[in-house]
């Protein structure tokens, strides 16, 4: 770790008009490091601008949910600023698969290509999920759809890098945070007919969402970015007590299915194929 944390390193860091990712920004900073934020219109960020020098701070315009905007250009005005970029976070949950997912599709690539062209090391990829994106929930679920999207894209990309790259990605599913995103960031259209019983799962969850205070605080998500300094981080990290409940409690849903139905599940398996394969090449990997 202490090589790692050796020298200031460059966050680009998307969706800081609001929320996590502006706390980010002011949390990478005050860690010594340096930051690229993100934002489709730079006014939206004038507090952070007048609060930090320029080689602290770069400014950047840019829709990560406009496929036109180039992730490559992107890219290079970071570079030509600061001589480097190191790590990622994406976060942004405005226009759901356009940013959620596709945004992060476009950064996360052009990171690889970046960290792997440029011999940077220790490079990471954190893309802040939710926890949405492991359990969907009533009236959330095209929120969750391109979560989970982003949770198995991610997954994946990580299982495609190849150890001598050094190249991390973590997915932060973070739980409920005190925001604006309750307030003024959620679209809470009516509901139709069928789902708007008084008792009806969506109405519920409504009413508990409203009723109840994230358990989150708004600024502690932030200190995350230790994870990037990790030497080997974890593919997943449940941020919460109401993420980590939430995980657990599905994995213990998941298990007593599987197991329930097991003998289901395996009569499918051909009379000629061994049915205990993966578990073979997964224990000798």
């Amino acid at each position: 770790m202490s090589s790692i944390m050796s020298d200031s390193r460059v966050w680009l860091i998307t969706g800081t008009s609001v929320g996590i990712s502006q706390v980010l920004v002011k949390e990478a900073i005050a860690a010594g490091e340096r930051v690229a934020a993100i934002t489709r219109t730079a006014s939206s960020v004038s507090k952070l601008s007048a609060a930090y020098p320029s080689n602290k701070l770069l400014v950047v315009e840019h829709d990560v949910g406009n496929p036109a905007h180039s992730a490559q250009v992107l890219f290079d005005k970071v570079h030509a600023h600061f001589g480097r970029i190191d790590s990622i976070s994406e976060e942004d949950a405005r226009r759901q698969f356009d940013v959620n997912f596709w945004g992060a599709v476009r950064i996360s690539r052009e990171a690889v290509k970046y960290f792997r062209e440029n011999k940077i090391p220790a490079g990471r990829i954190i893309n802040v999920s939710t926890v949405g994106g492991f359990v969907g929930n009533p009236t959330l679920a095209f929120h969750s759809a391109s979560m989970f999207a982003l949770e198995g894209f991610s997954e994946a990309l990580h299982r495609e890098l190849l150890p001598e790259w050094n190249i991390k990605v973590i997915l932060i599913q973070i739980g409920g945070v005190r925001t604006e995103w309750v307030k003024s960031n959620m679209a809470d259209h009516p509901l139709p007919p069928a789902y708007d019983a008084p008792g009806s799962p969506a109405n519920r969850m409504r009413h508990f969402v409203k009723s109840n205070p994230p358990t989150g605080d708004a600024i502690k998500p932030a200190q995350v970015i230790t994870i990037s300094w990790v030497a080997d981080p974890p593919l997943r990290l449940p941020l919460g007590a109401d993420s980590q409940w939430l995980v657990l409690n599905k994995l213990n849903e998941i298990t007593k299915d599987v197991d329930k139905w097991s003998a289901l599940t395996l009569s499918s398996v051909a009379d000629d194929a061994d049915p205990h394969l993966f578990k073979k090449l997964y224990s000798d990997a």
